[in-house]
């Protein structure tokens, strides 16, 4: 089973996904892009996942163009830029998703204000992922 989540910057939203779906299920091949990907992962990301049990420091932002050719079991979208801007993929997709969260990058005003955002979209991430992971993977991975 191979998952592909893209976001425009592939820097938090998609990160957070990324770790989430890889820990509920190591047999799966989790790997996340971005049409404009970012020099780095957000700090404030790879923090809340690390209090969320998942370590995402060694994530590197990796341009969509580089799973162009590949066969995908699953392409998934979680934010609107991505999801208009996501070039065709020339391999196999079997299924394209689009599961859409604010970006909590863009927050602003107080640190607690900022905080809480990154652990409310964090935890929509986790929440959105599993019920995926429950009603298209594991359903799959039944039926095989």
């Amino acid at each position: 089973m191979k998952v592909l989540i893209l976001c425009t910057g592939n820097s938090c939203r998609s990160q957070m996904a990324h770790g989430f779906l890889q820990s509920f299920d190591k047999n799966i091949e989790v790997y996340s892009g971005g049409t404009e990907p970012a020099t780095q992962v957000n700090a404030k990301a790879i923090e809340v996942m690390k209090e969320a049990g998942i370590d995402i420091s060694s994530h590197k932002p990796t341009h969509v163009n580089t799973y162009l050719n590949q066969e995908w079991d699953y392409v998934i979208t979680v934010c609107g830029g991505a999801n208009e801007n996501c070039p065709a993929l020339i391999g196999k997709v079997g299924k394209r998703l689009h599961i859409g969260f604010d970006d909590p990058s863009h927050a602003t005003g107080t640190a607690e204000l900022i905080d809480s955002e990154f652990h409310r979209v964090r935890d929509e991430i986790k929440d959105a992922f599993f019920r995926f992971y429950l009603t298209e993977i594991k359903k799959e991975k039944l039926s095989e």
